[in-house]
């Protein structure tokens, strides 16, 4: 990825962090094939961190990329900047984002370890699923387990980037932010929203 170094972000806690609040990746392997899934992250797991998912039995990229290198993008809010919002000319169009590259090498798991990756999922993104038997009951969850390979990806490097406008001069910023903000698309919302928890491209110091 591209990266200017006044655009990186500061280390790799922040790019940790970041996977954290945007979970769902498109997972990358050498052929160029492409999985959309939600990686799992146990960031104090081996030097870096390692990433856990899970893809169809029936999808074969992870029995094929096992072993190999791959390429997980986690993509943040984005949004189009339009050049009227700022505060002289000339300036042209832009896209702001934030994003995360992780690389790393892939190891499939066994079914318990499957199975594990599994509930710690659901437990992230809905705590105490796991425990309603009504509607995973213990036979049917180990039914559909068999119907998945789960993976772990030892990451290796990473790389994070937050392109929000935040070489730009405050009144710039201080437009586009407002902007954003006062726009009735979620999508411009949340990246709003990012700037101000990040206090980028807000011009409160620029």
């Amino acid at each position: 990825m591209y990266t200017p170094a006044n655009l990186r972000m500061p280390n790799s806690a922040q790019a940790l962090d970041f996977i954290e609040q945007h979970g769902f990746a498109a997972l990358v392997s050498a052929d160029l094939t492409a999985t959309h899934l939600p990686l799992l992250l146990a960031r104090d797991e081996d030097e870096q961190g390692v990433l856990y998912g899970h893809v169809a039995k029936a999808n074969p990229q992870a029995v094929q990329a096992a072993g190999q290198t791959v390429l997980a993008v986690f993509s943040g809010p984005h949004a189009y900047i339009s050049p009227t919002w700022y505060a002289a000319g000339p300036a042209v169009p832009t896209w702001n984002y934030a994003a995360v590259h992780v690389y790393g090498r892939l190891e499939l798991l066994d079914s318990h370890a499957t199975l594990e990756l599994v509930q710690g999922l659901t437990e992230v993104y809905e705590p105490g699923l796991n425990a309603n038997h009504a509607l995973l009951a213990p036979d049917y969850v180990a039914r559909l387990n068999q119907a998945i390979v789960g993976f772990k990806l030892v990451i290796e490097r990473i790389e994070g980037k937050e392109k929000l406008g935040q070489t730009r001069t405050q009144a710039d910023q201080l437009g586009v932010y407002h902007a954003l903000a006062d726009s009735a698309h979620l999508g411009d919302q949340a990246l709003a929203a990012y700037m101000r928890q990040r206090r980028l491209g807000t011009g409160e110091d620029a």
